[in-house]
Formats: structure tokens, C-alpha cells, sequence
């Protein structure tokens, strides 16, 4: 194939009467060329099919389509560690134009006007559903995820349940993660933030209402049916099933923290699309207010729960023993969960400090869980009903002629009168 600047100038040496045999020698190229392009000049607008050029990704495509079509991974950054790690010696871009054609169409969205905050203003957070198979059994676990509004600090944790007081210590974790609080918190109306509104007027969560108002966060939640109210947060979900999640490999919740933590130091010290800086360095010029105290900080990672009649306490799927003594068995505890340790809690005393199991199904039995309990035998005997016989009484016996004698003396006496 010969460019059309060469072509061009086959036609204007035509109109000049040269012959095809002239043309050829005065630019170099075969006559049939010449006669080719003068016959079919479309030629030179036609697609032109290259030869087939080994690329340093062709060993790893099959691969790339089972990540695309088991994991839904369609995110060429989180490919290509996998891929480095596999043996890959080629760039980002030529991952790109591969995978490009095969992902699914997007669909198209309304536009919506951009709103920022100013620096240490606001903080979102939100929930997200994240499934995943353990020995071909569908399971799942839920995502926290909140992020500085003006940084775009971001940070992730997984938790097996998503109620109120477990949504509180993901918001601890969130704000010590960050360094500090914000004046707001803006996240969607769940339960365990908002109960119902009425005339327009918020009824809070009282769990969450007490923990925002002792740290000094204003509660806020975004219109109903709105979510691009909260977009930083509904992006960052997004961007944590699809760069973090897919194809994610973990033993258990503790490897998958741990995983996670790790990718949210990396995505928070690249460069932002949107703002063009690394949000380390952006949060370092958004000013927070300083952690609260221990006590009025911890207070709300406390929950209650019922011991067994065996020494058990349930917590997150994992039953832990207690000590025996003292007794509280049957009894309702207080139960603190920080760091990745259980505090155990009864009457102000403190009974046990458990390391907290990732598992669940597991029974952890303390060494002192049943060192002074009594046999059953000797408890039995000691609950076993009691009667109490007594003596008959004594009854006196009088000869019939002394009641006649008293009914007389008494009939003797009436008719006198």
C-alpha cells in the first residue's frame, strides 16, 4: 500500500501525458502499481488490513476474559498488578486497547451539577453489598465506606452485619483513620441513622443521635430518592466493588481488613481525577477537630448481650467463654469491641479481655470457664424441693354427761331469767 500523497502525484504525472512506464521510473515503483491506483483510485480510502503482530499480552488473554466473565473485573488498574505478578512485561495502555471492546456498554445518566465542600466541612459514608463464594456456597459481607468531601480521603472496612452500633465503631475506625472529625456527616436514610421524618423534622436513631451529638457531628441525610446528593460516596462504593473487590482472594474478614487497608493507602496517595492532587496531601490543609476523650469515645462501642446457662456469650458468630467467677450465667454483659479486642463488662467490673475471632461457628472456651463450677450432681441435690412432717395435734376428751351438764346448767339459766 503507498500513502496518497504518492497517489496524487501518479495522477497529476497521468494528466501530464507521461506514460504508466514513465510514471513507474520517476517514482519508484512498479508499473502494475501505477496502472492499479489509476484504474481504482477508491483503493486508496479502503481499510487495509495489517499483518497479525505478537503482543507481549497474547499469553495472558484467556486469563483476562475469566476475570472479566467470573469476577466482573473490567478495571485495567486492578488487572495489571495480577498480571505483573503473572509474568507480564507489557504497559497499562495496551491492556486498555484489549479490554476496552469487551466491556459491557454503559448506560447513560442525567447530568448533575458538581457541589464541594470546603475543607474539613463534610464527611459520607454509606453501606455496600459485597458477595462473594466460600467451597461453592454464595455468602456475603457488607462494606462501610466514608470519605472526606474536599480531600477525597477515602476508607473501606467489612463487617459481617450493618446495624446501629457496629455502623458506630466503622465510624470511629473511619475518624481515626482521617486524623480527626469533621463538622458534618451526610450519608442515605437507613434505619440505623433515621427513623421517620416528621413535618420535615429528622427522628434520629437515639444510638446514633447520642454518639454524633457527644463528639460534636452534625447529623444530616440527603433527600430521599436524590443519591447524587452524595455522589463522593456513591462513587467510592462503585469504586471499591470494581477495583478492590473483584477477584478478591481472602481467608477470612481479618485478611480482607487488612487487604483493604492496604489498597486505601495506595488510591489515597495517587493523584484524584477530579481535584489533580494526592488526597494525603490534600487532607493535610483540611483542618478537623481533635478525637474526644477515651471515655466519651468508647462508651459507644458497647453493646449488650445475654450469657448462656453454659458460659457462652455470642458475638459476630463466635461464642466466648467466660470465667466462672464471678457467676453470670443467664445474666445480661456489656460488651466492647476495639482494635480487634472484646471487652467483657458486668456491674462496672471487668470480666474478661478476648481476642476477637474472624470465623464464624467457632467456640472459644476460657481456662477458667468452669475451674470452680460444682458437678451437676451436687447442684441437683441442693435445689431438690423440701417437705416438713409435723406431729398430730392432741385432742382432749370429755365424757358426754359433762355436755349435758353444761347445756342444763345453760337452759336452767334462761328460764330463770
Amino acid at each position: 500500500m503507498i500513502r496518497s500523497r504518492t497517489v496524487n502525484t501518479i495522477h497529476e504525472l497521468a494528466v501530464q501525458g507521461k506514460s504508466l512506464q514513465d510514471i513507474a521510473m520517476t517514482l519508484g515503483i512498479a508499473r502494475n502499481t501505477v496502472r492499479k491506483y489509476l484504474r481504482h483510485p477508491e483503493l486508496v480510502a479502503m481499510p487495509h488490513p495489517r499483518p497479525n503482530r505478537r503482543s507481549k499480552l497474547d499469553p495472558f488473554k484467556e486469563q483476562i476474559k475469566q476475570w472479566m466473565s467470573q469476577d466482573h473485573c473490567y478495571n485495567c488498574e486492578a488487572m495489571l498488578p495480577r498480571l505483573l505478578a503473572l509474568g507480564y512485561t507489557g504497559s497499562l495502555s495496551v491492556l486498555k486497547a484489549f479490554v476496552h471492546p469487551l466491556r459491557p456498554p454503559a448506560q447513560g445518566h442525567y447530568p448533575v451539577v458538581r457541589y464541594e465542600t470546603e475543607p474539613g466541612k463534610q464527611v459520607q459514608f454509606d453501606w455496600g453489598e459485597f458477595k462473594y463464594e466460600q467451597e461453592g456456597v454464595p455468602r456475603k459481607l457488607y462494606g462501610f465506606t466514608a470519605i472526606l468531601c474536599y480531600s477525597r480521603m477515602r476508607f473501606v472496612t467489612f463487617v459481617k452485619r450493618c446495624d446501629a452500633p457496629t455502623m458506630i465503631r466503622c465510624l470511629m475506625e473511619a475518624f481515626e483513620y482521617f486524623g480527626g472529625l469533621p463538622k458534618a456527616a451526610l450519608t442515605d436514610r437507613m434505619k440505623s441513622v433515621l427513623l421517620e421524618m416528621e413535618d420535615k423534622v429528622p427522628r434520629w436513631n437515639p444510638l446514633f443521635a447520642d454518639f454524633m451529638a457527644s463528639i460534636g457531628v452534625a447529623p444530616r441525610v440527603c433527600k430521599a430518592f436524590t443519591p447524587q446528593t452524595k455522589g463522593k460516596i456513591e462513587r467510592t462504593v462503585g469504586v471499591v466493588k470494581q477495583s478492590f473487590w473483584a477477584g478478591v482472594s481472602f481467608t477470612n474478614v481479618d485478611d480482607l481488613n487488612r487487604q483493604a487497608h492496604i489498597w486505601c493507602e495506595r488510591i489515597n496517595s495517587r493523584v484524584h481525577r477530579t481535584t489533580h492532587e494526592r488526597p494525603r496531601e490534600r487532607r493535610e490543609r483540611e483542618p478537623l477537630s481533635p478525637l474526644p476523650a477515651a471515655f466519651a469515645w468508647e462508651r459507644f462501642a458497647t453493646e449488650e448481650r445475654k450469657v448462656g446457662w453454659d458460659g457462652y456469650l455470642s458475638y459476630d458468630g463466635v461464642l466466648y467463654g467466660l470465667p466462672s467467677s464471678p457467676p453470670v450465667a443467664g445474666t445480661v454483659v456489656q460488651v466492647r469491641e476495639r482494635h480487634g479486642i472484646l471487652s467483657v463488662w458486668s456491674h462496672g467490673q471487668l470480666l474478661a479481655e478476648l481476642a476477637k475471632r474472624s470465623g464464624s461457628g467457632e467456640h472459644v472456651e476460657h481456662p477458667d470457664q468452669f475451674r470452680t463450677v460444682a458437678p451437676a450432681a451436687s447442684r441437683r441435690s441442693q435445689v431438690v424441693p423440701l417437705g416438713h412432717q409435723r406431729p398430730v395435734p392432741q385432742v382432749m376428751t370429755r365424757a358426754l354427761a359433762e355436755y349435758d351438764q353444761l347445756c342444763g346448767v345453760e337452759v336452767l339459766a334462761c328460764n330463770h331469767n
